[in-house]
Parts: structure tokens; sequence; C-alpha cells
């Protein structure tokens, strides 16, 4: 048996991009998620590190994606992982990992 689930919680980098395959609508997003800094008892100072995540959402996400989402937004998102290569112009390969989503929540902020 084997499990292929991511689950993230971070920000949206760029407005979703939109394109249609065989008149399916598909959103890709750019999430950003952070560990914070960390400074250890030595007082070594571990920066901040960002990770940047690639979404592809498909159908009804593609189209709320594109409604609803803007760079900023805060998302939940399950979904799994898809890597996929491909041969450019000057026949280099170039590969990439995306998450597939299948659920996505936005959260929204509280006002203070």
């Amino acid at each position: 048996m084997s499990v292929n689930r991511v689950i993230l919680v971070g920000n949206v980098g760029s407005d979703p991009s939109m394109r249609y395959i065989d008149g399916k609508p598909v959103a890709n997003v750019s999430l950003a998620t952070n560990e914070p800094a960390v400074t250890r008892s030595d007082g070594t100072v571990i920066p901040e590190r960002v990770e940047w995540h690639t979404l592809v959402m498909w159908g009804r996400n593609a189209e709320l994606a594109e409604q609803y989402i803007n760079k900023g937004t805060k998302l939940y998102v399950e979904g799994r992982l898809r890597t996929r290569t491909w041969q450019d112009q000057a026949a280099i390969k170039h590969r990439v990992t995306e998450v597939w989503v299948d659920s996505v929540d936005i959260i929204l902020r509280g006002n203070k």
C-alpha cells in the first residue's frame, strides 16, 4: 500500500493563470508555505525558509480559483503530487512536481 497525499496551508503568490484543455478549465496557482526563523540556544539564527508550490486545479476548483483567489489569499489545500517531464525546443529536458488539488478552502482573515 502507498499514500500520495499533500496538505498545505499558505499564501497565494500571484493571481491564478487559467487555460482550457479539451474545454475543461485548468488553473495554475503558486502557493508559498514557510517555516519561521529560529534562534538556537547558542545564539545561531536559522532564517525563515519559504517553499513555493505549483497548484493545479481542474473543473469546479479551477472556476472557483478564477473567481475568488487572488495574490495574497490564504488557502488550505489537499491534493496529491504529480511529476511531469517535457523537452523544450532546445532539446533540454525539464521536470516539475506539482500538487494536483482535490479540495481547496479559502481561509478568511478576521477583522481586527
